[in-house]
């Protein structure tokens, strides 16, 4: 998907149209009701701590450093 979005804005010197823009953002939308949207994600590890604390749960954290689009 990303190598036509970078297709598209070399081959058009005008950039995207309002109707291939919203076509292009359509198809980047995740799919609705997968199972990762229904986590109760925070973004605060303190907001996140302090719940986990409450409910008695474990916290998976997700950390990373770099660019976000290289780096997984």
């Amino acid at each position: 998907m990303m190598r036509m979005l970078f297709a598209m804005l070399l081959l058009l010197p005008d950039g995207l149209t309002h109707g291939e823009f919203l076509k292009l953002h359509k198809e980047l939308q995740p799919y609705k009701g997968e199972i990762w949207q229904t986590v109760p994600w925070k973004i605060s590890l303190l907001e996140g701590r302090t719940i986990a604390l409450r409910e008695k749960k474990p916290i998976f954290i997700w950390s990373m450093d770099g660019n976000p689009l290289a780096c997984g």
